[in-house]
């Protein structure tokens, strides 16, 4: 925003709080001419619409407001003011719900929500309210702000605030969980994981800064830990619900479904029909490959809160699952709600895409895989630019001076076996292939080479990740390597080789390769067109925001082939590209050549890999569990009238 604009909304506010709305109403047109999309502007109209009377209009103009920022926390404040001025009670509260999910420091939406509970007498909802409000009267002023600014998406600005309140504080666990927040959200795992830890030392009951911990510990794979310190809560209060679904979830996430299953219906007795909990049941016999039960579980969930879209979508994301007319129905009669949350709407947008493609009406099923990935673009901050940067940089640095430097350094374990390459291009079918080998642990989507190149980034003593590269030591390649081998060995059995499949870790082939010298990379690739748009069909739980726009994920890939491109040429034969489309037509030359690239004898359990039992993550666990098909090649093509920005930003590499 210009200084002049702000100056502008300056003067619009105080308009507006001296009652002056003929003014503030012709101001902000002038603005809104100017800036049709400026959200400050949008959310003043909207303020501005609800003095004057105007309800419907300031709700209008809301839609539009969180369409643009589905995060703006103070746009659900507003629509709840204009409910709440209609008389509209549980609307309003609802909106001041989503509010203080996003940031729980808005007084007026607290204050607001005590109002209308002390007035229906609800009594027990009001108290914990109080609690609240009382909450962040004791709260320093300056962690509000870090607060607000968090949720603002000022993340730099909040960092900067919460690191200089804690240089005076240092033993403030408030402060000291807002900085594990921070650095959480910014990738930085063990730095929260430290001040999290900590913070428990200071403050072994604060029953929140032990949930942000679990939650870490489970983003750094952690999970024995994570599942230790969720047992210990609830040991604390064994009847409670909430403690019970987390125990369950990290439960999940060790590997021990049955266990997770037990607790999930323990809560289910305590909490009958709760959506999410039947949908976290659902997951649950999913990835055991209980398909049948994981219908059943996510249907229950649909007739207990038929506005439940994360429920509709986890049917559509099983891949074999078909809408019957009645559930069309259904999900088309929900999107008419306007008190839809904005991943509920994201949500059936995918799951409605789906049914609509099941039925060969392929532009009904386009027009609602574009609304979805636009919804979903609106809170991303990813760019474009800023990417295609990192790639060059990465470029410039890894050439082969820098390789034939360190050529006999890093750690020389030959244990791990890296599938890489953009999602939905293959990769759980090569690590399912290779998992049935006798000799090959599979294991997840690892984060741990990701979070070396964010702690890297942020060395203050050498040059930004990727140019630091060129800076480390033997010894700490060495160490780096050594440091992977022992922080995976908890996803692994007793195989001497394991599978890592994390996609986005083409990126990072050049840091594999310095640590890990002898590790196996195998690129898996598909044909552009159909890698492309089915990225754009997926909804991703995390991560892989370059696949919301057509124009973005055709570039990423453009992108991707040229990195890929240079890590041939800079490191000849560290890299096996195996395409899908040649994996689906001769299976046995590609499982063959897969495994004498590993090293591997041949075993006929590789080819027969989808009886494999195995617990499976990824949106492809079903098709894996089944013989090889090739329906999906070609899929595109449905939809080639809607995907000339695809084409265009893929340009000579798009196939036609």
């Amino acid at each position: 925003m210009s200084p002049s604009t702000s100056k502008d909304l300056q003067d619009i506010q105080a308009d507006i709080a001296a009652g002056n709305l003929p003014a503030a109403f012709a101001a902000l047109a002038r603005a809104l001419e100017r800036e049709p999309e400026n959200e400050d502007v949008l959310y003043l109209l909207a303020v501005c619409n609800r003095y004057a009377g105007q309800h419907e209009r300031a709700l209008e103009i809301l839609r539009t407001l969180k369409t643009l920022s589905p995060n703006h926390s103070r746009g659900h404040q507003e629509e709840g003011h204009v409910y709440r001025d209609q008389g509209a009670h549980e609307s309003a509260l609802l909106a001041y719900e989503r509010a203080l999910k996003i940031n729980p420091v808005l007084r007026a939406c607290l204050t607001s929500q005590l109002q209308i509970l002390t007035s229906q007498r609800r009594e027990r909802q009001a108290i914990f309210v109080v609690g609240q409000i009382e909450k962040l009267d004791a709260t320093p002023k300056e962690l509000l702000v870090v607060t607000d600014l968090i949720a603002q998406g000022r993340i730099r600005r909040a960092e900067n605030l919460c690191r200089r309140f804690l240089t005076t504080n240092p033993k403030h666990v408030e402060g000291m969980r807002l900085l594990a927040d921070i650095g959480s959200r910014l990738g930085v795992l063990d730095d929260a994981d430290f001040l999290l830890e900590s913070a428990r030392g200071f403050a072994p009951d604060n029953i929140q800064i032990q949930m942000d911990y679990i939650q870490v510990l489970r983003k750094r794979q952690h999970f024995a830990k994570a599942l230790a310190e969720a047992e210990s809560l609830l040991e604390r209060d064994p009847d409670n619900p909430q403690f019970m679904s987390l125990y369950a979830i990290e439960s999940m996430q060790a590997g021990d479904y049955e266990q997770a299953i037990v607790l999930l219906n323990q809560v289910l007795e305590k909490v009958p029909g709760d959506p999410v909990t039947l949908t976290t049941k659902g997951h649950a016999l999913k990835t055991r490959g209980e398909s049948g039960k994981a219908v059943a579980a996510y249907q229950e969930a649909i007739v207990s809160q038929p506005a439940h879209g994360e429920a509709y979508y986890s049917l559509a994301n099983l891949k074999t699952y078909q809408f019957s007319d009645n559930e069309l129905s259904r999900m088309q009669a929900q999107e008419q709600n306007l008190n839809l949350s904005y991943m509920e709407r994201v949500y059936l947008c995918f799951a409605l895409a789906k049914a609509y493609e099941d039925r060969h009406a392929y532009a009904d099923a386009f027009a609602y895989y574009a609304q979805g990935n636009v919804l979903k673009k609106a809170e991303s901050r990813y760019d474009a630019e800023a990417m295609q940067k990192e790639f060059a940089a990465t470029q410039a640095v890894c050439g082969r001076e820098l390789f034939a430097r360190h050529a006999t350094n890093g750690d020389p374990s030959p244990d791990p076996i890296f599938v890489l390459g953009l999602p939905r291009a293959g990769s759980t079918l090569l690590e399912q292939i290779l998992s049935s080998h006798s000799r090959v642990d599979g294991t997840l989507e690892l984060p741990n080479i990701l979070s070396l190149s964010q702690r890297l980034r942020r060395r203050k003593d050498g040059d930004s990740y990727p140019g630091i590269l060129t800076d480390l030591l033997p010894e700490e390649l060495a160490a780096y390597g050594l440091e992977y081998i022992e922080q995976t060995r908890i996803h692994r059995q007793e195989a001497p080789f394991f599978v890592d499949k994390m996609p986005n870790n083409f990126r990072h082939i050049g840091l594999i390769k310095l640590i890990l010298p002898n590790a196996k990379v195998i690129d898996a690739r598909r044909e552009p067109m159909s890698c492309c748009f089915s990225g754009f069909k997926q909804l991703f739980a995390e991560g892989q925001e370059f696949t919301y726009s057509l124009a973005d994920i055709g570039r990423y890939y453009a992108d991707y082939v040229a990195l890929m491109a240079h890590w041939d040429d800079v490191l000849p034969g560290f890299v096996l590209r195996v395409q899908h489309e040649d994996v689906v037509a001769d299976l046995e030359t590609e499982v063959r050549r897969i495994l004498d690239f590993c090293g591997l004898d041949f075993e006929e359990s590789c080819l027969n890999y989808f009886e494999t039992e195995r617990n499976i993550r990824t949106p492809s666990s079903e098709q894996v569990r089944q013989p090889i098909f090739s329906d999906g090649i070609e899929q595109w093509r449905h939809f080639e009238p809607w995907l000339g920005p695809l084409k265009a930003a893929l340009g000579e590499r798009a196939v036609v």
